[in-house]
């Protein structure tokens, strides 16, 4: 019996834990199942005929937001050409409104509801045993229990099914697992130089956010630290580059976050960096005082902030102290350690189009390392779907079910907030544009307006959805800056020279630098040499005291390296400044920075 389990991945970068979770605890009860994983940039055909070239028995999917609508096509088109095979799906895309989606979707035999190890088990076992008695499945039985192998699905718990006859089955749900009863799932896979691993200590979410379905799992379960800790050991003894701990809040039991931190701090392999989702607002003092002790990118944090709206807080039934929340990220910011990624929700209820203004500007004068801006997923199964008649929600009906209007903010409203996420995606997130941005801060009265007036000029002006070089990206926002702030276009260009030197070493020289002061290739040589630098990774660049001396500019912006700072007071007119390739902060990839006062390197000529 071929069993054959396929992941649909959103990149290739990324791995499925799921899969691997499902044929790990399988094995563990002595049934083999194959995997097969692809990306959603896989061709459907070529897809179809592998799976087809591996013969399977049994075929079953991993469905998520990011996938179903291609593995609905897929399945319905293996189902052409394999009548005979069972398809069934799983996972959280798939595990609400089942009846309905069996409806819709005639080529899928069955849905495996909710967590799957024991389920998936349970069919197994059913299938092997199938084949092993050439005998259909009796479903006229009635659920008689799990004792034994299933000799109909009508007694697998946690299934929805189809019979022959064509209707729609559901068997009663199963009974949470111990989160202890799972075997390690990646002592088998070969490659993890180039995948992103994620792994769970825990399952489940204390709190009730009304958007979010791991509000329905309450029940709290967390992996025994004496398994956890070693898996984590393995990652780094593999020198695994990045661990993502799936747990909702993964600091909600204190005692659990600092084992694991302290262990991670102690055992720092010096490569691996692990992503945390957490609420900032439960940190303690002393998980506080561990993580700034932490090698600069052994771990990164995700923290939904979401909205600071009161009444949509209380209304999305999340629970948070927005005080204590700034509070903390200010101190973690403050170790220049640890990346922090905050995410903002547009389209949650009482939140209209000014509401979200502010909660845009409280959070982006935190200053995170990325800041994200999604909208509202209206998903099968949470509270906003079953609320959405009440709150106004209008969204799309698939995949990836976008708020697009609801009773406080509109649809021209929401694609105003598009153009600030795409532009905040290129000029914030990409962290290419730190000092310059910095600098045309200065002119709005808020965050938000730059972003939304920048990406209002984009819009004007025919950029949107262009695929620009990095030295595009930089022409298109010297004309926007300009555009507002004509009279310190000196500035802008050197803010704009110095953000692209610290994170590239060009070939070329920027448009913009034609005819400027560029040092003597003999003279930058003999200070290089002098300080046993290799030109392959360095550059020396001239700026004006007016720009090294800018109020606030090197100060307020927050992600640049440690080694940054412009001094007190420079020489008229100005100073050289090295950029050193070799040596970059690994915080924000950009190069170790040195302004200069030795004479070898003051020498220069005209481009």
């Amino acid at each position: 019996m071929r069993i054959l389990l396929t992941a649909i991945n959103a990149k290739y970068i990324h791995s499925n834990l799921a899969v691997y979770s499902l044929k790990s605890y399988a094995k563990k009860h002595g049934v083999s199942v194959d995997l097969a994983e692809y990306t959603i940039n896989h061709q459907l055909d070529a897809i179809l005929e592998q799976l087809y070239r591996r013969k399977p028995d049994v075929l079953a999917f991993s469905c998520y937001i990011w996938n179903i609508e291609y593995v609905k096509e897929l399945a319905e088109e293996f189902h052409r050409i394999c009548p005979e095979v069972p398809i069934w799906v799983g996972g959280p895309e798939v595990s609400f409104e089942t009846s309905a989606f069996l409806r819709d979707n005639p080529a899928i035999t069955g849905i495996l509801i909710g967590e799957g190890e024991a389920t998936f088990l349970k069919l197994c076992q059913y299938y092997e045993q199938a084949g092993a008695d050439n005998r259909t499945e009796a479903g006229d039985q009635n659920c008689a229990g799990e004792s034994g192998a299933a000799v109909s699905l009508d007694q697998i718990f946690g299934i929805a099914y189809r019979k022959e006859t064509g209707e729609i089955c559901h068997t009663p749900m199963r009974s949470l697992m111990d989160l202890d009863e799972i075997p390690f799932c990646y002592d088998e896979i070969a490659d993890f130089a180039n995948r992103i691993i994620y792994y769970e200590s825990s399952r489940g979410c204390p709190y009730s956010c009304s958007y979010c379905l791991s509000s329905v799992d309450k029940k709290l379960r967390f992996r025994s630290l004496e398994l956890v800790l070693p898996e984590l050991q393995f990652f780094m003894d593999q020198a695994v580059p990045q661990v993502k701990f799936v747990d909702r809040t993964f600091n909600c039991k204190h005692d659990h976050a600092m084992a694991i931190w302290q262990y991670l701090a102690e055992h720092d392999n010096g490569i691996t960096n692990f992503h945390f989702e957490i609420s900032a607002d439960l940190l303690t003092q002393e998980e506080i005082d561990l993580v700034k002790t932490m090698r600069p990118g052994l771990i990164q944090f995700e923290i939904g902030v979401q909205t600071v709206n009161g009444k949509t807080i209380q209304e999305i039934h999340r629970s948070m102290d927005l005080a204590q929340l700034e509070n903390r990220v200010a101190q973690v910011w403050e170790g220049k350690n640890i990346h922090q990624h905050l995410d903002l929700i547009a389209g949650l209820p009482y939140e209209d189009f000014e509401s979200f203004k502010h909660s845009f500007d409280v959070v982006y004068r935190m200053r995170p390392q990325q800041l994200q801006l999604g909208f509202l997923k209206v998903l099968k199964g949470s509270y906003m779907f079953a609320h959405a008649k009440e709150y106004g929600l209008s969204y799309r009906r698939k995949p990836p079910y976008e708020v697009m209007a609801t009773n406080w903010i509109s649809y021209e409203e929401i694609l105003h907030l598009k153009l600030v996420e795409e532009v905040l995606e290129l000029h914030y997130n990409s962290g290419q544009f730190v000092r310059s941005l910095a600098l045309l801060e200065q002119v709005f009265e808020s965050p938000f307006s730059l972003y939304w007036q920048l990406g209002l000029f984009y819009q004007k002006q025919g950029y949107r959805g262009q695929n620009y070089s990095r030295m595009r990206r930089s022409e298109i926002f010297l004309e926007f800056a300009l555009s507002v702030d004509p009279t310190r276009k000196e500035l802008y260009l050197q803010a704009l020279t110095f953000d692209l030197y610290a994170r590239e070493n060009v070939k070329s020289r920027p448009t913009w630098l034609a005819g400027e002061a560029e040092i003597d290739k003999k003279a930058q040589l003999r200070f290089l040499r002098s300080k046993d630098k290799d030109k392959k990774y360095c550059h020396l660049e001239y700026f004006t005291a007016d720009f090294l001396q800018e109020p606030g500019l090197f100060a307020k912006a927050r992600m640049v390296s440690t080694h940054d700072r412009a001094p007190s007071k420079v020489g008229d007119p100005g100073a050289w400044v090295l950029f050193d390739y070799e040596n970059r902060d690994v915080m924000t990839n950009e190069a170790a920075v040195f302004v200069l006062t030795d004479s070898l390197a003051c020498e220069k000529q005209k481009a």
